[in-house]
């Protein structure tokens, strides 16, 4: 086993960690900023592309070039449930996980001639700590101006899930020989993803 420091936004890290022959990569780095489309300030919103999509794409672009060259290799990207419907003052943060689904679906099919595999994971509200300092973000900021909307309405999660199911799911799906493209955690999440999908065909105005 071989360890070493990454900082997904540092270019020294990642050079790094781009010269090390690798056989899957879990792209897992992320980070939740909450708030109102209207009022986020735009250099919060930056900092979650910045992480959740352009660090992670550049990791995925150069291991990808060593995997296509050797023929084989895995991409796994941690999507989230969020990158899949409406999520009212979690904007940026669903806003780069659409991004990612969108990055994820193209390079699927563009590895796959070249025996690349590109797949995703994707989470609902896990109880790990990451959602609520998430909400909590926007109090950094909250309280510097005059707001002409409100923030979250609920502050406190009350329905979130046993980490530890995503766990065994993330393992099958980096060990599986066929994994699917997508796996979503709990199946209560992918049945209201599937609803919330369905239901925006029909949604009048």
């Amino acid at each position: 086993m071989q360890v070493i420091k990454l900082d997904v936004l540092n270019e020294i890290d990642r050079a790094k960690a781009l010269g090390i022959e690798i056989d899957i990569l879990f792209n897992n780095a992320g980070i939740m900023e909450s708030g109102p489309m209207v009022e986020i300030p735009m250099t919060v919103f930056r900092s979650v592309f910045e992480t959740n999509v352009f660090a992670a794409l550049e990791l995925a672009q150069g291991f990808a070039r060593a995997m296509v060259r050797r023929g084989a290799g895995r991409i796994v990207w941690t999507s989230s449930v969020a990158g899949l419907v409406k999520v009212p003052f979690d904007g940026a943060y669903a806003a780069s996980k659409h991004a990612v689904e969108g990055i994820c679906s193209a390079m699927h099919e563009e590895l796959k001639p070249y025996g690349v595999e590109v797949l995703t994971v994707t989470p609902g509200a896990f109880r790990t700590g990451f959602n609520d300092t998430g909400m909590e973000s926007m109090d950094q900021w909250w309280d510097q101006g005059e707001r002409v909307v409100g923030h979250w309405p609920v502050r406190e999660l009350i329905h979130q899930y046993d980490p530890a199911e995503m766990i065994e799911a993330i393992i099958e799906v980096i060990e599986a020989e066929h994994p699917p493209y997508r796996t979503v955690r709990p199946a209560s999440a992918e049945a209201m993803v599937r609803k919330e999908q369905q239901d925006a065909w029909s949604t009048l105005i």
